[in-house]
């Protein structure tokens, strides 16, 4: 299983390209392809998944029924505008201008670890997201989320 650790910073070139951090690069299996699936985050981000961390969760949306409509619609919103890229030679994404769009990303831009993926923030959306969380609340969300009793080790 991938697991990232980090957040760097990286800058947009005049064609969509930026650089993975070599720090995400040296996280990345050896032996494993660098092809990735580039998707919507459900913020506003984009959301870069190893294919090795993506194949499962599509296997898991294409198992599910197709005659219920809630799943359609998860998996229009889901899988609107993911792309499969793969590194250049430089060591460089390109990003596709509607997902360029969607997330508003400016020049600079922040990388960031989600376990399994990388989520690219806007560097200034992602400060203002920070700036406007208090510390308080951030203690009150860890004791919610992580005290959460998990169905699965349920008997």
């Amino acid at each position: 299983m991938i697991g990232f650790i980090g957040e760097y910073e990286s800058t947009i070139d005049a064609k969509g390209r930026f650089l993975l951090p070599a720090g995400f690069k040296k996280q990345l299996p050896e032996q494993e392809s660098h092809v990735f699936v580039l998707n919507r985050g459900f913020e506003k981000c984009l959301t870069l998944y190893p294919i090795q961390s993506w194949d499962p969760i599509y296997k898991k949306i294409s198992e599910l029924n197709d005659f219920d409509p809630k799943v359609r619609e998860f998996r229009r919103y889901f899988l609107n505008g993911a792309v499969q890229i793969e590194l250049d030679s430089a060591g460089r994404i390109l990003l596709p201008k509607n997902l360029l769009d969607h997330a508003s990303l400016g020049k600079d831009i922040v990388l960031v670890s989600a376990i399994n993926k990388i989520e690219i923030w806007d560097k200034n959306k992602y400060q203002q997201f920070f700036d406007s969380f208090s510390s308080e609340s951030f203690s009150n969300l860890a004791n919610e989320v992580m005290n959460k009793k998990d169905d699965r080790l349920m008997g």
